[in-house]
């Protein structure tokens, strides 16, 4: 199984990223999908999510500047961030989550500049 995440990089504060996460190795209709996000010394945290059945959930810190959507005959999920802030530089990484099944790829640098 891969999950491989891209589109990330720098960008001035108020601005956009799109980003990518393709997945192999896995039927991916059956999964709902997560992206995360990690900094240096914190914990990862989660910052979105859309089901199987394309329902979404976002917590507070990006909820009205982000949208996560998915297409399952591409395999991928993005991620869509506007209005992008300082605090929002992480490396972003999607899972792939079925029941007790979980997979994790690899992450994508994004850097936001003040």
């Amino acid at each position: 199984v891969q999950l491989q995440a891209s589109g990330g990089g720098l960008v001035q504060a108020g601005g956009s990223l799109k980003l990518s996460c393709t997945s192999s190795g896995i039927i991916f209709g059956l999964y709902d999908m997560e992206w995360y996000r990690q900094t240096p010394g914190n914990q990862r945290e989660l910052v979105a999510t859309i089901t199987i059945n394309s329902d979404t959930n976002y917590p507070d810190s990006v909820k009205g500047r982000s949208t996560i959507s998915r297409v399952n005959a591409r395999n991928t999920v993005y991620l869509q961030m506007n209005s992008l802030k300082p605090e929002d530089t992480a490396v972003y990484s999607c899972a792939a989550r079925r029941g007790q099944l979980e997979y994790w790829g690899q992450g994508t640098l994004v850097t936001v500049s003040s």
